[in-house]
């Protein structure tokens, strides 16, 4: 067990949460894919780093962005969060430091745009 692997516990309570339409070919475990999922996102490392033993970086980023769009995360959460009979303490470690240049901006030069919701790990684009 890696060390961001789900347990035996954490897999009991997520598995009936997941959705099980089986249509076309039989998917691949889910639970591995969860963990290539989670190990991308505790780690921090880009999609193309995903250790072997988890499969294909290609179906565990599929099944993240196709999960996301379907609402699958939401659920999972809100059913996790109902669940729990305490306070839900989430901490975000996430440090930001501007480039050294980015104070000598050129001012008018152009507007930044930040985005906070759809892609919140997408990077500002600047628009001239």
């Amino acid at each position: 067990m890696s060390r961001y692997d789900l347990t035996d516990f954490e897999w009991r309570v997520i598995k009936p949460l997941l959705p099980n339409k089986p249509r076309g070919v039989p998917r691949v475990d889910d639970r591995r894919v969860l963990n290539g999922i989670f190990w991308v996102l505790r780690s921090g490392a880009p999609w193309r780093d995903l250790p072997e033993h988890y499969g294909p970086r290609t179906t565990c980023y599929n099944r993240f962005v196709r999960w996301r769009k379907a609402g699958v995360w939401d659920r999972m959460m809100d059913a996790i969060t109902a669940t729990h009979d305490g306070h839900i303490q989430m901490i975000d470690s996430t440090s930001i430091r501007a480039h050294q240049q980015a104070a000598t901006a050129k001012r008018g030069g152009g507007q930044i745009i930040v985005s906070v919701d759809h892609g919140a790990g997408s990077r500002p684009k600047f628009m001239p």
